[in-house]
């Protein structure tokens, strides 16, 4: 991802779990398992996925949605229906993770099925309204995304990279001091831009980070 692409996308705040959920339901005799947990990425969401599927090894379905991670990308999003009818069951579970605004949020529902077919509309109801009821249950914080970049400067310019840092609550999170300072910095990725502009300026063009 370029820099131009990095910043074109969303950088807003979001809110994230900040618990896991786990509620459990039977309607005509099959029973569902429905589980919420913050899973901050694709590899994280498809691992959780495994998780509940290892721990539930008899159950019928394990059907799945998530948001990996901010809730307008689109391309973080997934879902499967895990062998229940197109559409019952992962497409109204992620209807569900998409109307709360949540982002870096996994939801699983196992299903030990009790052999009475409930239909589709049944289906669609059991799967959606269990994340619609473990939604509610579940606590949130705000997540500001950060940009992570490295910097060299001289060791006469560092009082001023620490400076124009604390002004837009930047931290050093690593120092590396050879024949010159290698530092890596984050930030608040919506202050990336000013940041970067207030450090050419007072560097006379000569500090620039490096993603």
């Amino acid at each position: 991802m370029t820099l131009m692409q990095y910043f074109m996308s969303d950088i807003s705040p979001f809110f994230i779990p900040e618990n896991t959920v786990c509620l459990e339901d039977v309607i005509k005799k099959s029973r569902f398992l429905t589980y919420l947990a913050h899973t901050p990425g694709r590899e994280a969401a498809l691992a959780y996925i495994r998780q509940i599927k290892a721990e539930h090894p008899a159950a019928r379905h394990h059907c799945s949605a998530f948001i990996a991670g901010n809730p307008g990308d689109g391309q973080q999003w997934g879902f499967s229906d895990d062998g229940e009818p197109s559409g019952t069951a992962g497409k109204p579970m992620l209807a569900q993770l998409q109307g709360s605004g949540l982002g870096e949020v996994c939801a699983v529902v196992v299903r030990y099925s009790g052999g009475i077919k409930l239909g589709t509309g049944g289906l669609v109801k059991a799967y959606g309204g269990g994340v619609a009821d473990a939604l509610r249950q579940l606590q949130s914080r705000e997540k500001i995304p950060q940009y992570t970049f490295s910097l060299q400067c001289e060791y006469g310019t560092l009082k001023t990279v620490e400076y124009l840092l604390a002004q837009y609550s930047g931290v050093i999170e690593e120092r590396l001091y050879t024949e010159i300072i290698i530092l890596r910095c984050s930030l608040d990725a919506r202050c990336y831009n000013a940041f970067c502009q207030q450090l050419l300026q007072a560097s006379d063009g000569q500090l620039q980070p490096q993603k």
